[in-house]
């Protein structure tokens, strides 16, 4: 939710940071040097020794929807028996994160070993619930790049550890869960309800894919790869705070109190399930693909996390035909827009979806996007914009929808008729340069006709504007009923800040 503050409560806020860093020092935060541990071998419990008499090699199943999203994410966390791995970049307690946390201390009780992870841009003022979990025996939890000077506030915290920008600036933005190194779930879901359908003024349209086989391993080898990175610290290395011990009763009840949410299952209704998923799954090969963590500083030019930026570049010049491009952030760089005027040049035709003035939740992302707009249309993508008032927007967000607004926050590509890449990362400066980021590039032709049917729709005019240039060589906006020369914005002002900000030098950090 966006930040409220007053210019004096502001003031004050500035003034009690500035004499906290002249009473502490500017030491910087030490990465910690702590035994490796991993992730457990795969379970071959009975459950999943049934699973394998069904399937051996590499599957997925696409998540399009928050519902459906939801319930295999806590199907999953069930029928966990001896592992579970979460790596995540925000996780809000709300209702969705109040039934993940409370699935997780269940699994957690009944004896499975869970390893959390999650980075510390947006966990301001979540410090002592973690602290708690963090001190169940069989809970693990990790803070990726954190703040050294802790504090409640967003704005507060970051006025504390300005000295550190450079290092706090890069992020990891990886999302993944890995269960008893037997399954997974990747893709662009964070842990909120925005993202699974069950906020009520505004909700995302996202997308996941649950896989089972070998890749799993792969997978869990890439947690375990930040799990052990030095900037991974243990919540309670980072704190200096006294707790009573934990209480985690409330947590244990939650799922009570929100059955029309989702329904718990038996071992036997949760095991028909996972054949019936197994059956409906696409077979195909995948290969993951994830930045390296650094080693000595986040911030160091030299350990830039450019790996997927750079295997996406690849996936674009070896496009033959196709490609469509749902990104939820669109500030590309030279480098991409030049492969996309390449690949635009060799007869692949390109098809963007990303989000409009209106739906985009960071209006400085929407203000440096709009820079490239002549540009690509000028090369010869086709480029959608997602409407607020989708005709399709019911279908990821519960009711009542009508007063409530669709965004877009899914990433994935459809490249010719049989490869998918479904991750993290965004087309803009900060997935590509500046944060670490993972998906999956997923050979299959199955896959490849599962996941165009699912974005299609996203893709109409009832549903997206269709961005176009007139006679006269100005952009327009088109949809099923008017044609816009400005902006679909939800206000005038709206208009105003994004011209200011698109006239500012920030898009490298966007």
């Amino acid at each position: 939710m966006p930040i409220q503050l007053n210019i004096d409560s502001m003031t004050q806020m500035l003034r009690s940071a500035a004499l906290v860093v002249l009473i502490t020092g500017c030491a910087s935060l030490q990465p910690v040097d702590l035994p490796s541990e991993h992730t457990l071998a795969p379970s071959r419990t009975a459950v999943w020794a049934a699973l394998d008499a069904d399937h051996q090699d590499d599957w997925f199943v696409l998540l399009n929807d928050g519902p459906t999203a939801l319930d295999w994410r806590l199907r999953a966390i069930d029928t966990a028996t001896e592992s579970i791995d979460l790596q995540t970049f925000l996780w809000t307690f709300d209702t969705i994160g109040a039934l993940v946390l409370g699935h997780l201390i269940a699994a957690a009780d009944r004896g499975v070993v869970i390893k959390l992870l999650v980075d510390d841009s947006f966990m301001a003022g979540e410090d002592e619930i973690f602290l708690q979990l963090h001190r169940h025996p069989n809970i693990e939890y990790r803070v990726y790049n954190p703040f050294k000077r802790r504090a409640t506030s967003s704005v507060t915290r970051w006025a504390l550890n300005l000295a550190e920008f450079h290092r706090l600036d890069h992020r990891m933005h990886n999302k993944a869960m890995v269960i008893d190194n037997r399954v997974a779930i990747v893709g662009g879901r964070n842990l909120a309800d925005e993202y699974f359908g069950l906020h009520g003024e505004a909700n995302f349209r996202d997308m996941e894919v649950i896989v089972g086989g070998p890749i799993v391993q792969r997978i869990s080898q890439a947690f375990d790869d930040y799990w052990n990175d030095r900037w991974s610290i243990p919540i309670d290395q980072l704190l200096h705070i006294k707790t009573s011990p934990a209480d985690l009763d409330a947590a244990r009840q939650v799922r009570d109190r929100h059955v029309h949410i989702h329904s718990e299952e038996s071992a036997a209704e949760r095991l028909q399930r996972w054949r019936s998923l197994i059956d409906s799954s696409a077979s195909g090969k995948a290969t993951l693909l994830i930045d390296r963590p650094p080693e000595d500083d986040p911030g160091d030019l030299d350990e830039a996390p450019v790996q997927v930026a750079d295997a996406l570049i690849d996936i674009f010049n070896a496009a033959n035909e196709e490609i469509l491009i749902v990104s939820a952030y669109l500030i590309p760089t030279t480098r991409l827009e030049s492969v996309v005027d390449q690949a635009i040049d060799r007869g692949v035709r390109i098809r963007m979806l990303t989000n409009s003035i209106a739906s985009n939740n960071h209006l400085t992302a929407h203000s440096a996007y709009r820079n490239h707009i002549k540009t690509l249309l000028g090369h010869g993508a086709e480029m959608h914009e997602v409407r607020t008032d989708a005709d399709n927007k019911p279908l990821y967000m519960l009711t009542p929808v009508e007063t409530k607004a669709l965004a877009l926050h899914a990433k994935a590509l459809v490249i010719d008729h049989d490869k998918v890449f479904i991750g993290s990362a965004n087309l803009d400066s900060r997935s590509l340069r500046l944060n670490t980021e993972m998906g999956l590039l997923i050979e299959s032709k199955a896959l490849n006709a599962d996941l165009r049917a699912a974005v299609t729709p996203d893709f109409d005019i009832m549903n997206a504007w269709q961005l176009q240039f007139d006679e006269n060589g100005r952009v327009i906006w088109v949809s099923d009923d008017q044609t816009l020369t400005v902006q679909p914005a939800t206000s005038f002002m709206q208009r105003i800040e994004d011209w200011f900000f698109s006239h500012l030098p920030i898009e490298d950090e966007l």
